[in-house]
């Protein structure tokens, strides 16, 4: 999969061009890094010493639960009268396919696009990327994370919203900058126990990324 902060930037830079709607570009960002949420399934399974097979890009780059999850959304919004979160169902399905089709044309493994039905889309089925290169996706993690922070603060400098946040964010931006070039050093120095570390500071940004975008709405539904 491209990284996490890949995806996000990918969604923040569409959303200029997303209808003004409340929460439809909202949406469209936090569903664009969604689908790596399966990355705790993988974590529980692999804390437990259960199979992690089929946990990773299946269930959630799914075309049948993006339907599902849009429909859901349409119903609860009926349901309650609240029309905007039918557009953040919205947005979330548009973010999630858009993660799957991204994950399809720029990695080299293959998309479950179809679960729960056994087939699986590679269109990097003969092509090896050389070890290094796998090496080195790992860390760039942090190194994306701090990007599409970076690109929340741009953003926002340049909109005049959520200026009492952008401190915090610096914060955030600094960390994960030195979590990557940290990272890149432990990836090929450390034999043992780097998946574990990594691991646990992988999840807490993406949590991180969720959360910083949801505060930083303003920032997010303003097109510009």
């Amino acid at each position: 999969m491209p990284q996490a902060g890949i995806h996000g930037i990918v969604g923040m830079t569409v959303r200029r061009w997303t209808p003004t709607r409340t929460y439809l570009a909202l949406g469209i960002v936090l569903g664009n890094m969604l689908p790596d949420a399966d990355n705790f399934a993988v974590a529980v399974a692999t804390l437990t010493g259960s199979p992690t097979e089929g946990l990773h890009r299946t269930f959630s780059h799914s075309l049948f639960t993006i339907a599902a999850l849009i429909a859901i959304f349409y119903l609860v919004a009926a349901l309650a009268r609240r029309p905007h979160w039918g557009n953040l169902g919205l947005g979330l399905g548009i973010g999630m396919l858009m993660h799957a089709l991204l994950d399809l044309v720029l990695w080299f493994n293959g998309v479950a696009l179809f679960w729960p039905l056994p087939i699986w889309v590679n269109l990097w089925g003969n092509v090896t990327p050389p070890a290094w290169w796998q090496t080195l996706m790992v860390p760039a993690e942090s190194l994306f994370f701090a990007l599409f922070f970076a690109q929340l603060y741009s953003v926002a400098r340049r909109q005049g919203t959520d200026a009492d946040y952008l401190p915090r964010l610096r914060f955030w931006i600094i960390v994960h900058s030195v979590f990557f070039l940290l990272f890149t050093v432990l990836a090929y120095v450390l034999t043992k126990g780097f998946t574990t570390i990594y691991g646990a500071i992988y999840l807490f940004s993406l949590i991180l990324a969720f959360t910083v975008t949801v505060r930083m709405r303003a920032t997010v539904e303003m097109a510009g």
